[in-house]
């Protein structure tokens, strides 16, 4: 990382209240739309696609679909974090560890409150288990979170276009199963996406240094 980034890391961490407090506004807005157009039920579109998606299922896609819900939920979703948690840590990267550490946490937290506030009901033709509450993704703001957390922190190309298509390869893997709407999937994605650059913004010099030590 060049002197130049670190410096630019620094003005985000001094603005940190302006630029958190700034997403988090966005992303209060957004879901509280959502909440006053269709209160809990889908959206138009959201029928119409799981329509779709039903009337064309396939044994040859369910099985990578199953997969990718393996990979975003479960018990697998809570060790992934704490593995990488760890790894940081190993590394002396304590600040990212801490960054990466609360991310998760609380995108987790926000999104479980969502799922009560809203109470969306989830499609009919599920084809696996799942817990209450449709809106949002818990599976699909993991994946977001996770994707823009680790493109934060190492700041690749092939990171982001990696972790863009893990991220919509589990949004349209939640659909297929029938375990979200569109719109959840969405949701999901968004909660991940805005609780990352919250958190990262009061952190971002401290990685950034870490990351040139």
């Amino acid at each position: 990382m060049t002197q130049h980034e670190v410096r630019q890391a620094t003005k985000i961490s001094r603005r940190w209240p302006i630029i958190s407090g700034s997403v988090a506004i966005a992303l209060a807005v957004v879901v509280g739309s959502i909440a006053l157009i269709r209160g809990n039920l889908p959206f138009e579109a959201d029928a119409e696609w799981m329509e779709e998606i039903v009337e064309h299922r396939n044994p040859v896609w369910e099985v990578p679909s199953l997969l990718m819900n393996y990979l975003g939920g479960g018990w697998f979703a809570y060790l992934l974090p704490v593995v990488i948690v760890i790894i940081f840590c190993v590394r002396k990267r304590f600040y990212t560890a801490l960054f990466f550490g609360l991310s998760t946490a609380l995108s987790a937290a926000v999104v479980q409150l969502l799922k009560g506030i809203y109470g969306r009901p989830r499609p009919e033709d599920i084809l696996v288990v799942s817990d209450f509450g449709s809106f949002p993704s818990g599976h699909a703001a993991n994946a977001a979170t996770l994707v823009v957390c680790l493109g934060l922190i190492f700041a690749r190309a092939w990171v982001w276009v990696v972790g863009v298509a893990y991220v919509v390869l589990m949004m349209l893997s939640r659909t297929y199963l029938g375990a979200h709407w569109v719109s959840d999937t969405v949701g999901g994605a968004l909660v991940g996406l805005a609780v990352a650059l919250i958190v990262w913004a009061p952190f971002a010099r401290k990685l950034a240094l870490e990351s040139r030590r």
